[in-house]
C-alpha cells in the first residue's frame, strides 16, 4: 500500500498528479530530510517547474500534511476493519492487525521515516490531527491486547502496541539482504511474540 493508496476495506481510487506529487516529495523528505528539499527540487523530481506545485499546494508544509494525515486515517480505518472482522476471537483479531500493519511498514518505509523524523515541522492543528488519529490507533491494539490478555492494564498494554510498533515500523532501516515475503514473516512471528509471549 502507497501513500494513495486506501485499506483492502476501501476500494483504491484513481492516482492524480497531485498523488504522484506527494509521493516524490514523501521519497525526498524521507531521504534528505524535510529541510534538505526545496520546492524546486520537488517540481525537478516531479517533471515541473517548483513554481507549478504551487497550483497543487501552497508549499513544503502543506505536502506533508497533505501526506501523512490520510496515513493516519488509513490506519486507524483499516485497523478498525481487521478488528471488526473477528470480533469474539482476540488472538484473530491480534494476527490480523499485525498482518495490517506489517504489510503497511513494507510498502512505505518513506513515510514512516516521515513520521519518526519530520511529524514536528506541522503546524500545530495538524499535528494535533495527526497525534489523536494515532491514539485511536494505539487504542485498538491495546483493546485487542487487554481482551487477549486480561492479566495486562490498559498502560501495560499501551506500552507492549508501542514496542510492536518500534518492531514493526524498523523497515526504513532494514537493507534488502532478505526477500520481501521473509522479512514480512519474520515481522509477523516476532511481533506477534513479543505480544503474546512464548
Amino acid at each position: 500500500m502507497t501513500v494513495e493508496q486506501q485499506t483492502s476495506s476501501v476500494p483504491a481510487r484513481r492516482r492524480t498528479r497531485r498523488d504522484e506529487i506527494i509521493e516524490i516529495a514523501v521519497g525526498l523528505f524521507a531521504a534528505r530530510g524535510y529541510h534538505g528539499v526545496s520546492m524546486d527540487d520537488i517540481g525537478s523530481a516531479a517533471g515541473v517547474t517548483g513554481p507549478a506545485l504551487y497550483h497543487h499546494f501552497a508549499g513544503k508544509e502543506a505536502m506533508l500534511v497533505a501526506a501523512l494525515i490520510p496515513v493516519s486515517e488509513g490506519l486507524l480505518e483499516g485497523g478498525r476493519a481487521r478488528v471488526a472482522t473477528h470480533p469474539d476471537d482476540a488472538r484473530a483479531a491480534l494476527e490480523s492487525l499485525i498482518d495490517f500493519h506489517v504489510e503497511f511498514a513494507l510498502a512505505n518505509p518513506a513515510v514512516i521515516a516521515l513520521h519518526l523524523h519530520e511529524l514536528d515541522r506541522l503546524p500545530e492543528e495538524p499535528r494535533r490531527q495527526i497525534r489523536r488519529l494515532q491514539r485511536l490507533y494505539v487504542e485498538e491494539w491495546v483493546n485487542v491486547l487487554t481482551n487477549l490478555r486480561p492479566e495486562l492494564v490498559a498502560g501495560e498494554a499501551r506500552v507492549l502496541a508501542h514496542a510492536a510498533f518500534g518492531l514493526m515500523n524498523s523497515t526504513p532501516f532494514l537493507g534488502g539482504e532478505v526477500e520481501r515475503e521473509r522479512r514480512a514473516a519474520l515481522l509477523r512471528e516476532a511481533t506477534l511474540a513479543a505480544l503474546v509471549g512464548p
